[in-house]
């Protein structure tokens, strides 16, 4: 059963955030507290999961898979810790405790942040995979990462906030925001299972509606729950007169959204069969989740 494996996953992958993270009984302890704070303890690590479901639909030992599964989970961390600080999207709460500014300081918070993102390409680099395939995992995961991926997209969203957007601007920086660190989780467990180029478009295409689903059920959760449902402050899109899902399609609109992104992500991994069970579970969750 997927969830048996979600389980199975998620507990591999705190394992090696725990032995990839430094001690903070060693100096310079509270910068290594702080990269503790952001990343162990919380979180539906949907993005080390996805590198699990892919590469083990395509016959990867779940071996292989633990250093792109904690690198991309570690990249995630990072964009949370920054994305939270006063000069972005300024806020208090994170996986349900005080965030990273908050518990320590905002140059704590900027370093924990810069400190996590180095790691990440450092477990790549030093894990046991073959050579060619830790430098396709380095090059997918830097990509997804800069200003072609998350930066950029985060970038696009400063920029918009206070004015309407439109659909297509609003769908074309939450695929670099939001979508390409999830791309980049779908193709380095694909990677890791050799896949053909035929098999990675499919894949990317599972991997972009799954990123937009997710960040349309995010704009509905920030309405419809609250604070301690989320673990992050509810209403602030609203607040920071953002452009939403909701905001542009209706609330009603928004959900019909979600079932069409959902039929797509079924109807592309058919041909995986069984095989890619887990993946078709991970885009059922990401469409149904509550918080």
């Amino acid at each position: 059963m997927a969830s048996e494996a979600f389980a199975r996953w998620t507990a591999r992958t705190e394992a090696t955030l725990e032995r990839l993270l430094p001690d903070p009984g060693s100096e310079p302890s509270r910068l290594h507290a702080a990269m503790r704070h952001a990343t162990l303890g919380g979180g539906k690590r949907m993005r080390p999961l996805l590198v699990y479901a892919a590469g083990v639909a395509l016959g990867t030992d779940e071996s292989l898979l633990d250093a792109p599964a904690a690198a991309v989970e570690l990249v995630h961390a990072y964009s949370l810790v920054h994305d939270d600080l006063p000069a972005m999207d300024d806020d208090d709460l994170r996986r349900g405790q005080p965030t990273v500014h908050v518990a320590f300081d905002e140059a704590t918070a900027i370093l924990a942040g810069d400190a996590l993102q180095t790691l990440a390409f450092a477990a790549l680099a030093a894990s046991d995979a073959p050579a060619q395939l830790r430098i396709d995992w380095v090059g997918t995961l830097a990509g997804a990462s800069g200003v072609a991926g998350m930066c950029g997209g985060q970038a696009l969203d400063i920029d918009a906030t206070g004015r309407t957007q439109e659909l297509q601007q609003l769908q074309h920086m939450h695929a670099l925001k939001t979508g390409a660190l999830i791309r980049a989780a779908v193709r380095m467990g694909a990677l890791g299972g050799g896949a053909d180029a035929g098999t990675l478009a499919r894949l990317d295409v599972f991997a972009s509606a799954l990123g937009l689903a997710f960040q349309v059920r995010d704009d509905l959760l920030d309405i419809e729950a609250s604070s301690a449902q989320l673990g992050k402050t509810a209403g602030k899109d609203v607040a920071q007169a953002k452009s939403t899902y909701p905001a542009l399609l209706g609330m009603e609109g928004a959900r019909a959204k979600l079932e069409e992104l959902a039929t797509a992500m079924r109807d592309v991994l058919a041909p995986l069969g069984e095989r890619g069970a887990a993946l078709v579970a991970l885009g059922e969750l990401a469409v149904k989740r509550s918080h």
